[in-house]
């Protein structure tokens, strides 16, 4: 189906290791997924996505360079 066409609800999700996605609104969620709070068109689930989705780098990636750097950095 094009985009165009897509008029589905669409819910934002994240995982434990705060990386984004989106999900057809009223299906329960895969296992280790929670919904962020925003639903809507597809297009506006999206574009909350890449406005607070800055770094991609997984949770337990940035934890374990910041440990890396030490204390001060």
């Amino acid at each position: 189906m094009p985009e165009d066409d897509d008029t589905r609800e669409y819910t934002v999700v994240v995982n434990h290791e705060e990386q984004y996605s989106i999900w057809p609104a009223g299906r329960e969620l895969p296992s280790g997924w929670t919904e962020a709070g925003v639903r809507g068109p597809k297009r506006d689930c999206l574009d909350h996505i890449e406005r607070v989705w800055t770094d991609m780098r997984p949770l337990s990636l940035r934890t374990a360079m910041a440990a890396a750097e030490g204390p001060g950095v």
